[in-house]
């Protein structure tokens, strides 16, 4: 109890101190440091683990990258860096196509824009912030300078990042006899996992993730963990925190449809070449 009235003070005296600047003119960037477990299905069963090493030296690119967070009272920008394949010196063109553009989040307007390209086509997909319901809990623990609140959602997984795909989620939505129906599918969950800290009170966070009472420091959910390592807060460089333009409009529900359909298509076809031969 102790503990939780020291981090309440401290959070009123730094939304008085934040408060006292005129809102419009705060401004911080948060460097997030993005890991993801590699998860190689079935065929993982199949590999020694000189393989799977293997494989995970060639994927690190995608396993482990770096994402800035720039952000005010009332919105964000969430982007990569960009980052040249160590082994080609080229980006990771294939894996470019499944990972998330530029992100826009307004806690305001609970809108949600991120520019995304997929096979050289551009798209800008619109639509509201993820719902998140939180459970705020007491437990915390120190990230760097800031001590942080534990807070746990459980989330639909077929509401979540919208811009991947995998041939396992392919053939469950045709209904392979293999694989779960889709009503089962869309009935999975996924635990996340945040801490945040009420010293920044701003409701923002990595990737689709907000709407707690101060900044998400550290997010995990299913294989991935986001976590924060540097917080500059009003930097002399200021950055116009502005939602993405390019692109061909499209909900998240009409890109997940166009990346299926595109996919479904690259499969058909090849397998169509195999049979020809």
């Amino acid at each position: 109890m102790k503990t939780l009235n020291i981090a309440t003070l401290t959070f009123c005296l730094t939304l008085f101190n934040l408060f006292s600047l005129k809102a419009q003119d705060f401004q911080g960037k948060a460097e997030y440091v993005y890991k993801a477990q590699m998860n190689l299905g079935r065929w993982g069963a199949k590999m020694s683990e000189a393989q799977k090493n293997q494989i995970a030296a060639r994927l690190k690119n995608r396993l482990e990258k770096k994402y800035i967070l720039d952000f005010n009272m009332e919105a964000s920008v969430y982007n990569e860096y960009e980052k040249l394949d160590a082994m080609s010196g080229a980006t990771d063109s294939w894996g470019k196509n499944f990972t998330p553009g530029e992100q826009y989040k307004n806690v305001k307007t609970k809108s949600f824009i991120q520019e995304q390209e997929f096979y050289g086509k551009k798209f800008l997909v619109k639509d509201s912030l993820l719902d998140i319901s939180w459970n705020i809990g007491s437990e915390t623990k120190q990230i760097g300078n800031y001590t942080c609140f534990k807070a746990t959602a459980m989330i639909p997984s077929s509401k979540m990042a919208f811009w991947e795909f995998s041939w396992g989620r392919l053939r469950q939505e045709e209904g392979d006899s293999d694989s779960d129906s889709t009503e089962e599918l869309e009935e999975a969950m996924t635990e996340v996992v945040a801490w945040y800290t009420m010293q920044i009170p701003v409701s923002q966070g990595p990737s689709e993730f907000w709407g707690l009472p101060g900044l998400i420091l550290e997010v995990s959910s299913g294989s991935t963990t986001m976590l924060c390592s540097k917080i500059t807060l009003n930097p002399e460089e200021k950055t116009d925190v502005q939602a993405p333009k390019s692109g061909n409009e499209v909900t998240k529900q009409e890109y997940k449809a166009i990346i299926f359909t595109k996919m479904k298509e690259f499969r058909d076809n090849r397998v169509g070449r195999s049979y020809s031969r």
